[in-house]
């Protein structure tokens, strides 16, 4: 069967990326239903390499147009099964509103999830980079993906050991860069709650809502109280979230970053390395709240860049080259963009 797919020419990209900057694809075609992505390699069809797949554009700059073909990914739905044991397999759509699928299991009483809440961004870019908040990461709950394989005209499953999950990391973004599009994600999930509340503020934010004995409900209503307090609302004002990872050092390597800086924020990781506050090295030097030209970092999160009004691509990314010089002036310490440069 020939799947005709609709190629737009020279779309603007500003309402498809929430720094709202300006750029243009050549190309753009929106995917609807599975089998149109089928649609890329047909030979009867011209259809411009390379490919840029962008879901919900909460994770990604663009400092110039993009010459390729931008696919713009719409692939609806969710679904549940029960397992043995308590377990639920949840399966959604890579074009589902990650957080609706966070409302979802939520709403069915499927844990796992409830600490990722209010995450922008689509469902297909979670194991992508491997999203996570608040103590969870998306590789704590994930069963498998079909992507599709744009060298092969494929469809093929990955298992979590395929996917090659780290820290904000997977196959997806090097070895396999560019070449797979997610179709779906299946989910492992739990009927049995179990809190995860040590991490961060949310203890602090139960005991003043006087919650001892939290539900998946709570967790997920606090996560996302919390996220809106330090974080930028991207309808009202252009960013991406959190623009840098924490940096991850070596037992020895955070022993020296400790003996200079006692005060450091860290975070202890079960293979014996240590995790940084990217936000708090950031805030150190003076960057939090500070606004150069139309651009600046958040009030509220020195972690968060953003579009003051008028900004492009090219003034954010020199922010960003700007704030890791600093930090790394002063700690020693690099920082690595978790945005996707284009």
């Amino acid at each position: 069967m020939r799947h005709q797919v609709v190629l737009q020419e020279n779309k603007s990209l500003r309402e498809y990326n929430t720094f709202a900057v300006p750029a243009t694809a050549r190309y753009f075609i929106e995917i609807n239903e599975r089998d149109e992505l089928q649609g890329l390699v047909d030979p009867q069809q011209y259809v411009p390499r390379p490919f840029l797949v962008l879901g919900g554009g909460s994770n990604v700059l663009f400092t110039r147009d993009f010459e390729g073909t931008v696919l713009k990914i719409n692939i609806k739905g969710i679904s549940s099964s029960a397992e043995q044991d308590g377990e639920v397999l949840v399966e959604a759509g890579a074009g589902v509103v990650w957080n609706d699928l966070v409302r979802f299991c939520v709403e069915q009483g499927y844990a796992g999830i409830e600490n990722l809440s209010l995450i922008p961004g689509s469902v297909g870019a979670a194991p992508i980079q491997n999203i996570g908040a608040y103590g969870v990461e998306l590789k704590d709950v994930f069963d498998s993906l079909e992507a599709f394989d744009i060298l092969t005209g494929e469809f093929r499953k990955f298992t979590r050991e395929e996917c090659e999950f780290a820290y904000r990391d997977s196959v997806f973004k090097n070895r396999y860069s560019g070449r797979f599009v997610v179709v779906s994600v299946r989910l492992r999930l739990s009927t049995v709650f179990r809190p995860n509340s040590s991490y961060g503020a949310i203890e602090v934010e139960l005991r003043k809502r006087g919650i001892q004995r939290p539900g998946i409900r709570d967790i997920s209503e606090v996560v996302s109280a919390i996220r809106v307090s330090k974080l930028p609302d991207p309808s009202t004002i252009g960013n991406a979230g959190s623009f840098f990872k924490n940096p991850v050092l070596s037992d020895e390597e955070f022993n020296r970053l400790r003996k200079k800086f006692p005060d450091v924020v860290n975070f202890p990781m079960s293979d014996g390395r240590v995790k940084v506050a990217a936000g708090w090295l950031i805030e150190q030097c003076g960057w939090k709240g500070k606004k150069i030209g139309h651009t600046g970092t958040w009030m509220n999160q020195a972690l968060v860049l953003v579009n003051h009004g008028g900004a492009t691509g090219k003034e954010i990314y020199a922010l960003s080259q700007d704030i890791i010089a600093s930090v790394h002036d002063k700690f020693g310490v690099i920082l690595e963009r978790e945005v996707h440069i284009v």
